[in-house]
């Protein structure tokens, strides 16, 4: 960037800052103890050693030089040249001190570091030293013009870092990551930096970043750490293993009490359950479910990414799913067989056997392992309880006339704790052999 500058006489100056690589090529003298020399061999050579020397500490290094010019109204690109190098203006930015730790455990948990910068390659080097980054082979800005989309994707992926690289050669890089399928995040504050954070799938800025850099993310870091961005990615899993866990649930339970409801609606000569019922089931089994969010998720949700997977999704439900509808079956042949039930009877039997059995198996399917050995959340744990006490407790409430239910001999609870049991038991078995034959 160039200024020019007077101070009331008849001549300007024309003052340079940049990049060394750039500006020292447009010197031809050199300033020194006041007095301008000639930029020779010699003294060109001197200059960039002090210029690799200072990179190569960690400074980031500008050069200043100047020429005198006329005054006119006007001054263009041609005016930067025959310059007189004034120095170097080296600035130390050093990183902060969560920045390895961070950097490990992003690496830890699957989620791969790269740098691009527009800093050359020497104190970019030494910055990734400091912060246990290898570095490898360092791609530059002017290599990645001569590259192709499918080349500069290929050697997007096995490098690690960039150096001198423009905006648009930041963009380039984002955009051929992607095009391989992989889900990217861009931190950046600068405008260099906007139409990567734009074509990243999750741009990530700074509160004290440049307008158009904080415009162009899709996240504002407000704490000054960069921990900050571990803890978002585990958030992010474990907020996806909880939902999947709601998914599974509902997905496979839903599907067995369609199978129990078409098949009562076929065997029986009267309603299996009222609308009434079925929607106070649905609002006590949903309401069961809201602590999910505060649940406890499997290690394997939180070392690596995962992807939605519809086809496992519905394996899960089309294994499972029948399981709860043979316990729905079993409840009508007790209710029927054993309690010789009125339609009124039955219908608080199923209402009370479905939400039991429903709403209790969250606490095998919330875990791919041991349910024993990686307990739920108290609020989820409590909030199952409360639902399925409501759901035994309103048959003996002054409400079962309103809603249709009749208070329910205790020889079935007996039966229904039998049977909770053995369809825990059951799913537990069939839930680790899904996950053996079906990993996700």
């Amino acid at each position: 960037m160039s200024v020019v500058v007077a101070d009331g006489g008849g001549e300007c100056l024309v003052i340079v800052k940049g990049a060394p690589e750039s500006v020292l090529p447009a010197c031809t003298q050199v300033e020194l103890d006041g007095v301008a020399k000639e930029l020779d061999t010699a003294l060109l050579e001197q200059a960039q050693t002090l210029f690799r020397g200072l990179s190569g500490d960690g400074y980031r290094v500008l050069a200043v030089a100047y020429r005198t010019v006329e005054r006119r109204t006007a001054y263009t690109v041609s005016d930067e040249c025959d310059l007189t190098l004034a120095g170097f203006a080296a600035f130390l930015d050093p990183a902060r001190a969560d920045v390895a730790a961070t950097i490990a455990a992003l690496r830890a948990d699957g989620v791969i570091v790269k740098i691009l910068t527009g800093d050359n390659e020497l104190v970019t080097q030494r910055i990734c030293a400091t912060v246990g980054l290898a570095t490898g082979v360092i791609v530059l800005g002017a290599q990645v013009d001569r590259m192709s989309d499918p080349a500069l994707a290929a050697v997007a992926e096995r490098t690690t870092v960039f150096a001198r690289v423009s905006p648009t050669q930041k963009n380039r890089i984002i955009l051929a990551l992607r095009s391989r399928g992989h889900v990217v995040g861009c931190v950046g504050d600068g405008i260099n930096d906007a139409p990567a954070l734009r074509s990243a799938d999750v741009g990530i800025s700074v509160d004290n970043a440049v307008d158009v850099a904080r415009d162009a993310a899709d996240i504002i870091l407000l704490e000054k750490r960069l921990s900050v961005l571990h803890d978002g990615v585990v958030e992010g899993r474990r907020a996806f293993g909880n939902i999947m866990k709601y998914v599974l649930m509902g997905t496979s339970s839903n599907f067995g009490n369609m199978l129990s409801m078409a098949g009562a609606a076929l065997l029986l000569p009267f309603l299996p359950m009222l609308p009434l019922q079925i929607l106070l089931n649905n609002f006590l089994y949903d309401l069961s479910q809201v602590a999910i969010p505060s649940d406890r998720v499997d290690r394997s949700y939180l070392v690596k990414p995962r992807h939605w997977n519809v086809a496992f999704i519905r394996r899960y439900m089309l294994v499972l799913g029948p399981i709860s509808s043979a316990y729905d079956f079993l409840t009508f042949v007790v209710m029927l067989g054993v309690f010789h039930a009125g339609p009124t009877l039955f219908r608080t039997g199923w209402f009370v056997e479905s939400l039991a059995t429903q709403t209790l198996v969250i606490f095998v399917i919330r875990t791919a392992g041991r349910p024993w050995a990686h307990g739920p959340s108290r609020a989820l744990a409590a909030g199952v309880t409360a639902s399925v006490a409501t759901g035994v407790a309103l048959p003996f409430t002054p409400l079962a006339g309103w809603l249709g239910f009749a208070p329910l001999p205790p020889m079935f609870f007996g039966a229904l704790l039998v049977m909770i049991v053995a369809y825990l038991g059951l799913v537990e078995v069939v839930k680790r052999w899904f996950y053996r034959r079906y990993p996700m």
